[in-house]
C-alpha cells in the first residue's frame, strides 16, 4: 500500500511537470501570462495604498559611474536594459527569417512584408489625420506595433482552427512590424544625439562583424563588445534597446539555436511580464474615461481596432491582384482579415513607443489605455473573427453535400 501510494505520488508529480512544460513551450502561455500582469497592475495601481505601487517602480536609485550614466529607477532599467534582452531575441528571429525563413526569397517574402507595411501606413495616417494639428502627434508611432506574443497566443487557442500556413504567415507579419517599429524608434524616438557614443556604439557593432566574418563562433567573443555597445546606445541618445537587434545581427547564426533555447522562458516569462507590470501601472482618476474621446484616445484605438485590419488586408489584396504574392496554402481571405484584426493588439510594442513619445502623464495615461481597449477589442474580434469563419465554413459545406 506504501509503495503504491508513492508511486502515484511519483505519477502525478511527473504529469503536472509535464503540464506545465507543455505550458510554457506554448505560444499561448506568454498571452496568457501577459494578460494576467496587466490586470493585476491595473488593480494593484487603483485601489489600496496605489501611490506605494506607483513609486515602486518610478523611484530614483541612482547608480554613480565615471563616464556616462546607468538607468535611476527600477522602471527604467526594465525598458533600458532587460528590454534590450528582448529586443535582441527579436533580432534574431528577424535575422534568421531573413536569412533562411519565410523572409529569405522575395517571392515568399513579398506578402507578409507587404502586409506589414499596410499595417504600420494605414495605422499612422489615421492617427495623423485625427492628431495633426494637436500637440501629442509626435504620437503617430503608437498603433503601428503589433505585439507577437499576444496575437500569436490568440491564434494558438483556435488550435487546428486555422491553417498552419497562417501561423507562419502571421509570423513572418509580426516580425516585419517589429523591425518596422525599431526603425521608427531608432530614426524618429530618439533624444539629442551624443555623436561621441555613437562612435563607440559603431566600433562596437564593426568589431563584432569582423568576429563574425573570422568565423569565431564562441559567444565569449561577443559579450563585451555588446555590453559597450548597449552602454554606448544608453549614452548616446538613441534608445538602448536598439542594441539588441544590433548585436543579434553580427552574431554568426550557428549561436542562435542554443541563445534562442536558453532566452525564451527569461524573455517570455520574465522580462515581459515585468516590462507589463512597470508600464501599465496606470492609476486611472475619476472621470478619465472620458478624456479617451479625445483625438489621442481615438487615434490609437481606431488606428489599432481599424486600421490595422484595413492596412493589411488591402496591401495583401493588392499584391495578390497584381500578381506579385500568392496567399499561403489553405489561407484564404477571411484568415487575412482575421488575422488583420489580430494586428490591432499593439500592448508592448505601443506601450513602449507611448514611453518614448511623450513626456506628458495625462497623456501616457490616456495613450496606455487606448491601446490596452483597442488590444482587448482587436484580440478578442480577431479570435470570434476566425473562430465564425471556421464554423460558417462546416455549416456551408453541410447545405451543399
Amino acid at each position: 500500500m506504501r509503495k503504491d501510494y508513492f508511486t502515484n505520488r511519483a505519477l502525478l508529480s511527473n504529469r503536472l511537470t509535464r503540464m506545465f512544460l507543455d505550458f510554457i513551450r506554448s505560444s499561448k502561455a506568454v498571452g496568457i501570462i501577459l494578460l494576467c500582469c496587466t490586470v493585476i497592475s491595473l488593480v494593484m495601481a487603483n485601489v489600496g495604498n496605489a501611490s506605494a505601487y506607483h513609486a515602486f517602480w518610478h523611484r530614483e536609485r541612482p547608480i554613480k559611474v565615471p563616464v556616462g550614466h546607468l538607468p535611476n529607477s527600477l522602471l527604467l532599467w526594465i525598458n533600458d536594459g532587460l528590454m534590450a534582452v528582448f529586443f535582441f531575441l527579436v533580432g534574431m528571429e528577424i535575422k534568421r527569417e531573413l536569412w533562411e525563413g519565410e523572409l529569405a526569397s522575395f517571392r515568399r517574402s513579398i506578402l507578409p512584408v507587404g502586409a506589414a507595411l499596410g499595417g504600420m501606413c494605414i495605422p499612422a495616417c489615421i492617427y495623423l489625420v485625427l492628431n495633426l494639428h494637436q500637440p501629442y502627434v509626435h504620437g503617430w508611432g503608437i498603433p503601428m506595433a503589433t505585439d507577437i506574443a499576444f496575437s500569436l497566443g490568440i491564434l494558438s487557442l483556435l488550435g487546428n482552427r486555422v491553417p498552419g500556413s497562417l501561423k507562419i504567415f502571421l509570423t513572418a507579419l509580426a516580425i516585419i512590424d517589429d523591425l518596422g517599429a525599431i526603425i521608427v524608434i531608432a530614426v524618429f524616438y530618439t533624444a539629442q544625439i551624443h555623436k561621441l557614443y555613437l562612435l563607440i556604439a559603431a566600433a562596437m557593432v564593426a568589431l563584432m562583424l569582423i568576429f563574425n566574418f573570422l568565423k569565431l563562433q564562441r559567444l565569449s567573443w561577443y559579450v563585451l563588445p555588446m555590453c559597450v555597445l548597449w552602454y554606448s546606445m544608453l549614452n548616446s541618445g538613441v534608445h538602448a534597446a536598439i542594441a539588441g537587434v544590433l548585436s543579434a545581427f553580427c552574431l554568426p547564426l550557428s549561436l542562435f539555436a542554443r541563445l534562442e533555447k536558453q532566452l525564451h522562458v527569461p524573455v517570455n516569462f520574465v522580462v515581459l511580464p515585468m516590462f507589463a507590470l512597470a508600464n501599465t501601472a496606470v492609476h486611472i482618476p475619476v472621470g478619465t474615461i472620458s478624456l479617451l474621446g479625445s483625438s489621442l484616445g481615438w487615434g490609437i484605438m481606431l488606428g489599432l481596432i481599424l486600421g490595422k485590419p484595413l492596412g493589411i488586408f488591402a496591401f495583401s489584396y493588392l499584391l495578390v491582384k497584381f500578381k506579385l504574392a500568392s496567399l499561403p496554402s489553405r489561407v484564404k481571405w477571411p484568415h487575412i482579415i482575421g488575422v488583420g484584426l489580430l494586428g490591432g493588439i499593439g500592448f508592448t510594442m505601443s506601450i513602449f513607443i507611448t514611453t518614448l513619445a511623450f513626456d506628458v502623464d495625462d497623456w501616457q495615461l490616456i495613450a496606455k489605455l487606448s491601446i490596452l481597449i483597442g488590444s482587448f477589442v482587436s484580440g478578442l474580434s480577431g479570435y470570434l473573427y476566425l473562430k465564425y469563419v471556421r464554423a460558417l465554413r462546416k455549416r456551408s459545406t453541410k447545405i451543399l453535400a
